[in-house]
């Protein structure tokens, strides 16, 4: 399965620069290139520059401030960071790596997005970097290559939830929803009141599976049935799986008016301006509302229960990871910056400016909504099923699950047909767990 992710990666690498990268890494600490350790501390001599990429370009101010920390610490190691549009990046950091200049520290796609990258050979295995071994296996699982090393330092934990506003909930004598027809039944008051009851947008189609992951876990049986899908005992194409695509139907009329056209970022303002009640997504977003509406009384809700008083799973995965590129000049400076972003000062950094979960361990959140997120996952979660186990095919799974939603939206596909396309395009790359 692995095979069809590094074919993709390396076509699209290809078709995105015609010329193939046939630069070496510089030696590693020691003259070893294996991934071994880095120095204590940095080589003595001129400063050197490395060049991290992002697609969090709203993260910029808060890495301004992680960096700066860490040349405080390094004073011959300068790291510029550079962001682009979410969007944009793949292609991006497929030029860069292709051509073997431009980045030293690489941000990568969680899954098969990672792994596709080290089994092309462009990343330097991060295995005996110091910390690594203290963060938690299945966390590394989202940077690892398919020789099992890792090649990637987890970012953060995400959670997908539902974002409520307070004030408004308070004002419309509503009780936030644990069940899907409690869910239905606030949508209507609030619609009743002239509120829009999601702030949903559709125009990205990764937003609808992010939705449909909160709104679906219930109606399919969360890890349960997950594991009956990983073991070839489920399909896409049962009927519980197929509740789910219904539901997600069911809540349309709920989101604003031609939300399959609406971008995030409308979505967003829709519900910090409190023309929304709800807003579903990743917990990344609490940030950005908190920058651009700080007096927005916030809450937010996990996965539905399946009956009143049952179990609200967290629907949780891991974000992307920061590994080093094989062509770098620097591979010894870059293990450097690499142990330090495994560190807990770091992650406690991450944590405290950024307000979401830190992968590394010992990381405790001092947000109160993150540690309600922490609180509710150690308690019961679940995973983003399309991207931590359908994330590959050619397209993805993940990404035939989502372009299907869109056209059930604009009616030009009806429930059967989304789930027989999804199970069409996992049917052609993936093989059951014995």
């Amino acid at each position: 399965m692995r095979r069809v992710g590094v074919w993709l990666f390396c076509v699209v690498l290809m078709l995105v620069l015609a010329a193939c990268s046939g630069g070496t890494s510089a030696p590693v600490s020691g003259g070893q290139t294996d991934g071994s350790a880095p120095a204590a501390e940095p080589a003595k001599g001129e400063p050197v520059e490395l060049v991290m990429y992002s697609w969090r370009t709203e993260d910029k101010e808060a890495y301004a401030k992680f960096i700066a920390e860490f040349e405080k610490q390094h004073t011959n190691i300068k790291v510029k960071f550079k962001s682009f549009k979410s969007t944009e990046y793949n292609t991006i950091l497929s030029n860069s790596l292709t051509s073997g200049t431009g980045v030293d520290i690489v941000q990568l796609r969680p899954y098969s997005g990672a792994t596709s990258i080290a089994d092309a050979g462009y990343l330097l295995p991060l295995d005996d970097v110091k910390g690594v071994a203290e963060i938690d296996r299945s966390y590394l699982d989202a940077a690892r290559g398919s020789d099992q090393k890792v090649y990637g330092i987890p970012l953060s934990i995400n959670s997908a939830v539902i974002f409520y506003n307070k004030k408004l909930f308070e004002e419309n004598s509503l009780v936030p929803p644990q069940t899907w027809d409690e869910l239905l039944q606030v949508s209507r008051e609030l619609q009743k009141k002239g509120i829009i009851p999601i702030a949903q947008a559709g125009k990205a189609s990764y937003l609808l599976s992010i939705a449909h992951s909160v709104i679906g876990t219930s109606s399919y049986g969360g890890n349960e049935y997950v594991d009956q899908l990983l073991s070839g005992k489920a399909k896409f194409t049962d009927e519980a799986f197929m509740e789910s695509i219904k539901r997600m139907q069911e809540l349309a009329p709920f989101f604003p008016p031609d939300f399959i056209g609406i971008d995030d970022k409308d979505a967003q303002a829709l519900f910090y301006t409190g023309k929304a009640a709800m807003y579903i997504n990743g917990s990344y977003r609490l940030e950005t509302f908190e920058k651009q509406s700080p007096d927005l009384p916030i809450d937010i809700l996990p996965a539905l229960a399946k009956e009143k008083g049952g179990e609200t799973p967290m629907i949780n995965w891991v974000d992307g990871s920061y590994g080093i590129a094989k062509s770098t000049k620097h591979p010894e400076e870059a293990k450097i910056f690499a142990e330090w972003l495994a560190s807990k000062d770091f992650g406690q950094m991450f944590s405290d400016d950024l307000n979401r979960l830190s992968a590394i361990s010992g990381v405790t959140p001092k947000h109160p909504l993150v540690q309600k997120m922490t609180q509710l996952s150690e308690k019961s979660m679940a995973p983003f099923l399309m991207l931590v186990h359908f994330g590959e095919g050619t397209p993805t799974t993940k990404t035939t699950f989502e372009d299907s939603l869109q056209g059930l939206f604009i009616n030009k596909i009806n429930v059967d047909k989304v789930a027989a396309d999804t199970q069409a395009s996992a049917d052609k790359w993936f093989k059951a767990k014995k």
